[in-house]
């Protein structure tokens, strides 16, 4: 076995699962909340790397250093992201909020399409080049040809951010009250706490995450489009699937999982088969253990 190419496969599907890992935590914390699987949550992530190249285009004019414009780019973008979250709850999901499951699920299915319509008359159809902002690090020189700069950036970035939406979930006063409102909503609301805003701020956090791995990825890859956002958000979705969807460390496992699997797949079998063993992996999950790896089997009352 080439334990060179086996290291060189695994840096690259850390790079890929952590992006995969901080789209999905705005699928797991939304559904946890109000058991709403947002389609359209891929669409924010597409639309943080439009914001970004946006930004990025303007102060490049004015003679910004490069990593000073990743950082002020990302910034902006989720800032405007979570902005849309904020709206895209209040528009297409608070009105449903007491409506049968399929009325929010064709409302996000809905707002999806919406937002890639918009983006392609707003912007383009086509691809458009994203520059390379993120600096060559000396350090990283050995090892630069399986895993650079822009790889470090987003596994730090990602472990950060994670790291960070733990301990807010886990010590905050509103992390405490999300946690509450997830467990029973009606009794929360009861004991005084703000159901409407915690599902608020929720889109917010999720759309914040998703904003920032949107400017990753396109930074890492060089170039942006209206689909990106679906594509991405249907393997975040099967990776908040795969760790349990519902748990936040599932939803950060099981997007690690998907990254390393897809890279194995790609290296050692084809990667015309990328998507497909991808979406083979969740329909196993699904008949095998459709709770996924951390989340829990449904209690039935008697």
């Amino acid at each position: 076995m080439d334990w060179s190419y086996f290291f060189e496969l695994s840096l690259g599907g850390l790079t890929r699962g952590s992006i995969y890992a901080m789209i999905a935590l705005g699928y797991t914390m939304v559904y946890g909340i109000i058991e709403l699987i947002n389609f359209a949550h891929g669409e924010i992530y597409m639309i943080g790397a439009f914001t970004a190249l946006i930004v990025a285009s303007v102060l490049g004019i004015y003679g910004f250093p490069a990593f000073a414009i990743l950082l002020i780019a990302a910034a902006v973008a989720v800032i405007y992201c979570s902005a849309y979250g904020y709206t895209m709850e209040k528009v297409a999901y608070k009105p449903l909020r007491n409506a049968g499951r399929l009325s929010p699920l064709i409302s996000a299915i809905g707002m999806s399409l919406f937002l890639q319509n918009y983006v392609i008359l707003a912007q383009t159809s086509d691809f458009l080049p994203f520059p390379a902002l993120i600096p060559e690090f000396d350090f990283l020189e050995p090892i630069a040809h399986i895993f650079g700069s822009s790889d470090f950036v987003i596994v730090i970035a990602s472990a950060l951010c994670m790291a960070g939406l733990t301990l807010f979930i886990k010590f905050t006063k509103m992390g405490k009250a999300m946690r509450a409102t997830a467990q029973n909503r009606k009794m929360a609301m009861l004991l005084g706490i703000n159901a409407d805003r915690v599902i608020s701020i929720t889109f917010i956090i999720g759309s914040s995450l998703a904003a920032m791995g949107g400017v990753l990825i396109a930074s890492h890859v060089g170039q942006v489009n209206f689909m990106i956002g679906f594509i991405a958000g249907v393997k975040a979705f099967t990776a908040a699937v795969l760790g349990g969807i519902g748990s936040i460390p599932g939803a950060m496992l099981g997007g690690l999982f998907l990254g390393l699997a897809e890279s194995y797949a790609t290296g050692y079998i084809s990667s015309d088969y990328e998507d497909v063993f991808a979406f083979t992996l969740l329909v196993v999950f699904l008949i095998f253990r459709p709770s996924g790896i951390m989340g829990k089997a449904p209690v039935e009352k008697v």
